[in-house]
This record gives C-alpha cells, sequence and structure tokens, in this order.
C-alpha cells in the first residue's frame, strides 16, 4: 500500500462521517418541513374563521387531504405530521430548536411529544427542559424508556387510581387479517402479561433445542400458546419443559412497603415499584406480589446492604445472587440502544476470562445474544468505566465511542455509613 493511501478503517470512518452528517441535515430539513406544515395550519384556520365556518374539524380534514395528496402519503400520517407540528412549534419550541440544530432527529421529537402531551401542562412545562436534556444524550429506545419512566414518577400519586381504571377495561379480542390469520389481543395487567410471554418464550426455548426442530422461536411461541388455550396443556412440550413457570423481576424501595398509599411515598421523594424492562406499578401490587407466591422474584432496595460483589478468579460462573445483581443493576443489555431485558440476556466477562478476567460487579455486563456476538467476533472493543458504577464503552471499528450507563447504581459505602456519589439503592 502506497504511503499516505487510505486504510479500511479509515475509509469506513469517513462514510460513517457522511452518514451521520446526512442524518443531521434530514433532522435540519424535517424540522422546518414542521414549520412550514404548522403555517400552513394557521392559515386554513385563519382563512375558515374569515369565512365564517367553525367547523375546525372539517377544516383540519381538508389540510390532511392536502398534504397526503401532494406528499403522496397516507392521512393519517398527514395527520399525524400536522399533531407534531404543532406541539412542537407551540409546546415544545426548545425541542424544536434542538430538531433545527440536529441535537436530536425526528424520531426522538416524535417520542418527546407522545410522551409529554400524556402530561398535564404545568407538568409539561416543569419537564420540557429536563426530556430535552435526556433526548440530546440517548439513543431513542433508551430515551422512550426514560420518558416513560419519569412520566410515571410524575403522576406516580395517581398511578394507582388510573392502574384500577384502566383494569376494569382489560378484555379480549380477535382481528381477522390476511391469508386466513388473526392476531389475539389480551389487554390486562402489566406484571401478568409479562410473565406469561416470559413463560411461553422460557418453554419455546427448551423445545427449539430439540435436533429436529426447525421452527423459528416465534413460530413455537405461537404454537405453545395456542395449544395451551386450546388443549389446557401441549403435547408438544417436552418433560424437561413441564417445570417452567412465570417469573418477573419487581424492584420495590423497602421504605416504601411501609407506606399506606401512593402519595405518601410520593410525600417521603420514593420512587415507585418498578418491573424490570417495562416501568412502574402500583406501590399495592408491589405490596402484593412481595408478599405472595414465591414465583415472584423480588429486588428489594434499601440504602444499606450486604452483598455478593466479586467472586474474583476462584470461580467463571457467576454466583446466582452476583448474577441477579448485574442484571438487575443494567435492567437492559448494555448494547447501545438495545432493548432486551436483562433477565434474557447473557452475562458476559467485560475481560475475558481466560484473559485473566475477574467474576464480580466491575466486569460483569448482560449483553443480547447479538451484541455479545458483536462484541467478540464483529471488530468491537468494550470496557467497563471506572468509578462509574456500571458503565461501559463500545468502541466501534470506525473508532467512534459510545457510552452506555446502568438503568439503577449500586451504592459505595464509606466509613460514615454515607453513599459514594453517583450511586443509588441496591437490593437486599
Amino acid at each position: 500500500m502506497n504511503e499516505g493511501s487510505p486504510t479500511a478503517e479509515m475509509l469506513r470512518a469517513s462514510a460513517l462521517d457522511l452518514v451521520v452528517d446526512l442524518g443531521a441535515t434530514m433532522a435540519m430539513w424535517a424540522a422546518d418541513r414542521l414549520v412550514q406544515i404548522d403555517l400552513m395550519r394557521q392559515e386554513y384556520l385563519a382563512d375558515a374563521e374569515a369565512a365564517g365556518r367553525r367547523l375546525t374539524d372539517v377544516v383540519l380534514r381538508g389540510l390532511r387531504l392536502e398534504l397526503a395528496a401532494a406528499m403522496r402519503v397516507s392521512e393519517h400520517d398527514a395527520g399525524t405530521m400536522i399533531t407534531r407540528a404543532e406541539a412542537l412549534v407551540h409546546r415544545y419550541p426548545q425541542a424544536l430548536d434542538s430538531l433545527q440544530t440536529a441535537r436530536i432527529t425526528e424520531k426522538h421529537a416524535d417520542v418527546l411529544v407522545a410522551g409529554l402531551d400524556e402530561l398535564e401542562p404545568e407538568l409539561r412545562e416543569r419537564l420540557q427542559g429536563r426530556v430535552i436534556a435526556m433526548a440530546e444524550q440517548q439513543p431513542v429506545g433508551q430515551f422512550r424508556r426514560s420518558l416513560r419512566a419519569l412520566v410515571e414518577q410524575t403522576r406516580v400519586v395517581t398511578l394507582s387510581d388510573r392502574h384500577e381504571a384502566a383494569l376494569a377495561a382489560r378484555r379480549v379480542h380477535v382481528e381477522a387479517v390476511a391469508d386466513g390469520m388473526a392476531w389475539t389481543h389480551l389487554y390486562g395487567p402489566l406484571v401478568e402479561a409479562h410473565a406469561a410471554f416470559g413463560r411461553l418464550t422460557q418453554m419455546a426455548k427448551v423445545i427449539s433445542g430439540h435436533e429436529e426442530e426447525t421452527r423459528t422461536l416465534d413460530q413455537i411461541r405461537a404454537d405453545v400458546m395456542g395449544d395451551l388455550l386450546i388443549e389446557g396443556t401441549t403435547g408438544e412440550r417436552p418433560d424437561q419443559g413441564r417445570g417452567i413457570r412465570a417469573t418477573v423481576v419487581v424492584t420495590v424501595p423497602a421504605l416504601a412497603l411501609l407506606e399506606e398509599d401512593d402519595a405518601a411515598v410520593a410525600a417521603r421523594g420514593n420512587e415507585p415499584a418498578t418491573v424490570e424492562g417495562l416501568g412502574p406499578i402500583p406501590i399495592e401490587r408491589a405490596r402484593e406480589l412481595c408478599g405472595g407466591d414465591a414465583a415472584w422474584m423480588r429486588v428489594l432496595t434499601h440504602p444499606e446492604s450486604g452483598m455478593i460483589l466479586s467472586v474474583g478468579r476462584t470461580r467463571y460462573r457467576p454466583p446466582p445472587e452476583l448474577r441477579r445483581l448485574v442484571t438487575w443493576r443494567a435492567d437492559r443489555c448494555m448494547g447501545p440502544g438495545c432493548g432486551m431485558p436483562a433477565s434474557r440476556c447473557d452475562v458476559d466477562h467485560t475481560i475475558a476470562w481466560e484473559d485473566g478476567g475477574a467474576t464480580g460487579m466491575e466486569n460483569l455486563a448482560p449483553l443480547s445474544r447479538g451484541h455479545h456476538m458483536v462484541k467478540h467476533h464483529g471488530g468491537w472493543k468494550l470496557r467497563q468505566i471506572p468509578g462509574s458504577g456500571g458503565a461501559v464503552e463500545w468502541v466501534s471499528p470506525a473508532g467512534r465511542r459510545y457510552a452506555v450507563g446502568p438503568e439503577r447504581r449500586v451504592p459505595v459505602f464509606s466509613v460514615t455509613g454515607s453513599p459514594a456519589p453517583g450511586h443509588g439503592d441496591a437490593p437486599f
């Protein structure tokens, strides 16, 4: 190779830079388009008012049709653009500025509008700056989860009442689709739905392990669900799958178990109970789970704890307590933007065991099977960030660096018993 000629790594980095620059340009153009759409909306309404017409819905339907026909999209998509434009221009101008300067993407803006519009006007105003800062720092998937958790924490006083109202609407319905197929929809409690899906997945994985099995995991999961609902059992389930039961990780601040209701918890400043990978649930529901069947795995957070943090080089596989703590801390796969629950991930040694890596909190992180493969065979490098409480840094083949932080922090206690800065609750 001639001296000064570009290497493969340089070419990849150059191509990636171009893609990122084009993405930023698209974000800026998207912001300009939204501004123009809102100007059209205001003009349509002004013209209608000048003509003495008050049928706002009809006027906006005409605008939707105009946009849909001109842009060759559905009227639903056109309506979504109108709604998003109105929200960003009039309710969230700071977010519009972030989009115009490419600090967030159009998808971030969609998530922001959908999340904040659930809140009362005074809460929107109070949270807008914090939410925009999150959007500018996080990938879309992580931002969606963070925003959902923030919204629920802000509304924790009403979480129990809203859950009860929603529970009254639980139902099942079938939606026919093409090719003799249909969707079966269950609208029910979050914890039970998550547990049922987890059990189906575990059973499907057992079946998929047989050499003669050719179906995908999704296909097996669907077949097992149909068998269980129609026959009450499944003849395809091997013996080793018969003991599988649903499990859900529920994290509950220990002091919250002593409170009388969600309002009292909010007054004390405690966070709500959460289901791993899904989000908050009412404190009453958490109390019920913590005192119930042993199938529910409870993690009680408390500012003082004795826990297994490392077994060093004495054993390769982390003991169950350490594995649970590592997955609890991360909550999800530690791959950039990944949303897979940590309980379904591999617990990976960041520095490989054969390279001298220890089996401890500072060298373990949950990775989805796909991200695990990328780490070992895709040319990426991974390291734990010292003193971060579990954050990892990915270095791409193009030399870009991406930091991924855990959902929770495990405390490090000083002699006085005060937790080190940047650390939160821990399980006991």
